[in-house]
């Protein structure tokens, strides 16, 4: 549970990439290994400590826990640097097979193959996913229901459904209301072969969003009896999920009909969190020479800088480099950049520098959302009309309103008008939203109703 959590008074964590690991060959972590929060193994103070190893060895979904990933006892040792000899941990335990959780009535859990991702990768991939029932779903065999994608915060599983509705969650509350819209709701995956795969067609993740559109939903829609039409469809999602609603909504304009984004990630690569990757020079320290953070407290304090949490990520990722941390600088970087002639993500920046490689900046330009709206509002426009809202505070705890306001900038502006909305919190930080659950649900089911087929 310690692996993954930024801060200075956080556990460390060291890592080494290790091959051929057998009972008789060991992998070997020693001051060479890589650190995090301290310089290396050197710098480790004296004292007792609860060891655990940890092999990661499952390349198809990058958490820690993930099935097939050995692990050995946490050990409680007294630990000195300066003192020589060697510590053996063995990895005696296995992360159990993947098994799915049960379904209920309502609650559905689903594991398919993906040809698309599959041939992609060269290797069976599946797609994951949540699906949670209309109320009224087994009393009305005949009817068909319009479908509403959930996208969570960064890495969350689809598993995420059962606490979504739970006996006194405020989304089952509303589910339950004799008086609200209903839909099927599906639920997508946050993990993948590098990390949360933002569910895009991107160079290195695969085609995630033709797998969500071509695969997923028809399979979901034929199952679980749903409309099937365009107008039938909404997305929504918070984080993470707001970049992914918003940008599965921009790609395929009109395979769905309207998207409610809260605190989405950097939607203008102008502010990439505070990165401006077109003229900035490095990704660790501003035009200043003051290192960059990576988020605050609402205070306005620095909570962690952006060196501090990308060397975590290079603790994580294979060859000292947070381009396969599976963590969030790494899975976007493999979302939004190319792919090297070795198969690997292309940095964006250096990992211990942070100096910016501007010959993979080009490649960023189609997920920048607001400069794709741009380029092409005239062939957008009447097809993402009314259909794009957006909620972020305005203290965000990850600097994502500097970028909601440089897209703002251009919507409120775009000729035709986009006919949406962007609302902010003021001193509200991460993620912030402006409407009660039932609100957006009636928001959504009166789109659709709009969008509905006159008989």
């Amino acid at each position: 549970t310690s692996i993954g959590r930024t801060g200075m008074d956080v556990p460390p964590v060291f890592a080494h990439d290790v091959t051929g690991v057998t009972d008789s060959v060991p992998g070997v972590i020693d001051k060479s290994a890589v650190a995090f929060p301290i310089d290396s193994l050197s710098s480790l103070a004296p004292g007792d400590y609860a060891v655990q190893a940890v092999l990661d060895t499952n390349i198809d979904l990058k958490s820690v826990n993930a099935p097939g990933n050995f692990y050995s006892a946490v050990t409680k040792l007294t630990l000195d640097p300066a003192r020589s000899g060697i510590v053996r941990l063995a990895l005696t335990s296995t992360v159990a097979a993947e098994q799915l959780p049960p379904d209920t009535d309502v609650v559905k859990y689903i594991k398919i193959p993906s040809k698309l991702l599959s041939d992609f990768h060269k290797r069976p991939i599946f797609l994951r996913a949540g699906v949670v029932l209309p109320r009224d779903f087994a009393k009305e065999p005949a009817r068909r229901f319009p479908l509403r994608v959930r996208i969570g915060g960064y890495g969350a599983r689809f598993t995420g459904v059962g606490r979504l509705m739970s006996a006194n969650s405020e989304f089952r509350k509303v589910w339950d209301a004799p008086d609200a819209s209903q839909f099927i709701v599906l639920h997508l995956d946050g993990d993948g072969p590098l990390g949360d795969p933002y569910q895009v067609n991107s160079d290195n993740h695969g085609p995630y969003g033709d797998a969500i559109t071509q695969e997923l939903i028809p399979y979901v829609e034929k199952t679980y009896h749903g409309i099937g039409q365009p107008y039938a469809r909404v997305l929504d999602g918070g984080s993470t999920g707001g970049w992914v609603s918003l940008a599965l909504q921009v790609f395929y304009p009109d395979y769905f009909n309207g998207t409610w984004s809260y605190c989405p990630d950097g939607v203008d690569f102008r502010a990439f969190q505070l990165v401006n990757i077109y003229e900035d020079a490095n990704a660790y320290v501003n035009r200043r020479g003051f290192e960059r953070p990576a988020a605050r407290e609402l205070s306005g304090d620095v909570r962690m800088t952006m060196k501090h949490e990308v060397g975590l990520e290079n603790v994580m990722g294979a060859g000292d480099s947070w381009t396969l941390s599976g963590g969030q600088w790494g899975a976007w970087n493999a979302t939004y950049g190319p792919r090297g002639a070795d198969g690997k993500p292309v940095a964006l920046w250096d990992p211990k520098t942070g100096a910016i490689d501007k010959s993979a900046v080009e490649h960023w330009k189609k997920y920048d959302l607001r400069l794709t709206l741009e380029q092409n509002w005239a062939a957008l426009a009447p097809k993402l009309k009314g259909k794009i809202h957006i909620w972020v505070g305005d203290a965000d705890n990850y600097f994502l309103n500097n970028a909601v306001h440089m897209l703002d900038a251009f919507l409120s502006k775009a000729t035709p008008p986009y006919d949406g909305s962007i609302a902010y919190g003021p001193g509200m930080g991460h993620c912030w939203v402006g409407l009660t659950e039932r609100q957006i649900q009636d928001q959504k089911a009166a789109a659709i109703a709009a969008g509905a087929p006159r008989r």
